[in-house]
């Protein structure tokens, strides 16, 4: 049991104490880990004690800590869980400790490549009837390979960064049209953080999932639909996904998930041996996207065809290298049963169906929409991986 007020049993109990960086008034940028309704800042905790790996705490990013060791930063949690549930621990660590309301969270690490999946089978197939309602809802390679496509990480901002509605090319009548986005969308996704980087012409196996993802980030997608619809064909998305990619403030690491592990719903047919499809595991994450206060959707991330781990191998098949602060998505989040679709284009189905209570089709401005993200905790309960919000902005 955490001696921290609040702590125990919460969504931010000692099974999961997720990094974020974080700002004081006339303070620079550090590291913290969140327990209960509170940040301990770790880097003079963590100096006092002595440990090597203080010096990664004090930065005013997540990197240096992401790219140390496997061992270095399982002794890094083991010793954190030490502080937080024993009395030697609460005399050196109690003063450290700081309320969540008086500090201001950072993006929490630097983004260096963005790439975005197409991972659940029942958005792709959904999408397909959408929009080729008289042809094969999944094109021949869906269930070969994990579809993807590089996203722009230098539009990846932080939970609560207001969203800007963008402009842009439409298709029109007779003739392109240009202007702000009618048909501004959500994507709910869980964003997967590279820690251990690989060089240049190397792939990463499956099975070394685990000692190159630090962890996990909720994460929101943002799509003008309208925009992307014009332009995809024959590259793929760009201006319609790439003005901005909201993401939690806070970090799960992968070992605060280990109770969240489960089957994947099946695999046909088998796909080639890379990627490890005998061994292939996804996460039971549930997802709840709100707009205006209002939840219209739960998302099921068990659900999903392509795991984790399946993602990162074909990503680097090809020897593409990846680097510490690298970030890939999941794609839509989206289960078979009404409302377990994350995305209004699902929701609506293509636009003509109405939802909430305020009969929404697409986002409007002022809209604001919060993902929320809870696991299976080790402990027996569960926790929070965060929450990604942001508001839309009108168009300049």
């Amino acid at each position: 049991m955490t001696w921290v007020p609040g702590a125990a049993g919460s969504l931010y109990d000692v099974d999961n104490l997720p990094y974020g960086v974080f700002t004081r008034p006339s303070e620079e940028p550090r590291v913290g880990a969140r327990v209960g309704e509170f940040v301990l800042d770790l880097a003079p905790l963590a100096a006092a004690d002595l440990l090597e790996i203080a010096h990664a705490l004090e930065q005013p990013s997540l990197n240096r800590l992401m790219a140390c060791g496997l061992e270095q930063l399982a002794d890094l949690r083991g010793w954190l869980i030490d502080v937080l549930t024993t009395d030697a621990g609460r005399d050196s660590a109690e003063p450290f400790l700081v309320p969540v309301g008086e500090v201001a969270l950072q993006l929490p690490f630097e983004v260096g490549d963005y790439v975005d999946f197409y991972a659940s089978e029942h958005h792709a197939t959904n999408v397909g009837r959408i929009f080729r309602p008289d042809g094969d809802a999944l094109l021949p390679n869906w269930k070969h390979l994990p579809v993807g496509y590089h996203g722009r990480g230098g539009t990846v901002v932080a939970s609560g960064t207001a969203i800007r509605r963008p402009l842009g090319q439409r298709r029109g009548a007779d003739a392109p049209e240009f202007g702000p986005s009618t048909r501004l969308d959500i994507e709910a996704e869980l964003g997967f953080v590279v820690g251990h980087p690989s060089a240049l012409g190397d792939r990463i196996a499956a099975e070394d999932f685990g000692a190159h993802v630090f962890g996990v980030v909720g994460l929101n997608d943002w799509s003008a639909r309208d925009i992307q619809a014009w332009e995809y064909v024959p590259l793929g998305p760009f201006l319609g996904k790439s003005f901005a990619t909201s993401i939690s403030t806070w970090v799960t690491p992968l070992a605060a998930l280990d109770a969240a592990w489960t089957a994947l719903p099946g695999q046909d047919p088998k796909p080639l041996p890379y990627l490890a499809p005998d061994s292939a595991r996804g996460l039971d994450i549930a997802v709840e996207v709100e707009l205006n206060g209002e939840v219209i959707a739960r998302p099921p991330y068990a659900a999903m065809y392509w795991s984790p781990a399946q993602m990162l191998a074909h990503l680097t098949v090809n020897g593409a290298s990846v680097r510490t602060g690298d970030l890939f998505g999941s794609g839509t989040i989206s289960g078979a049963e009404p409302g377990t679709q994350g995305s209004l284009l699902e929701l609506t189905w293509g636009w003509h169906e109405p939802i909430g209570r305020d009969g929404r089709l697409a986002l409007e401005d002022g809209d604001t929409v919060i993902l929320r993200y809870t696991a299976p905790g080790t402990g027996g309960g569960r926790i929070a991986l965060g929450e990604v919000s942001g508001r839309i902005l009108p168009a300049h």
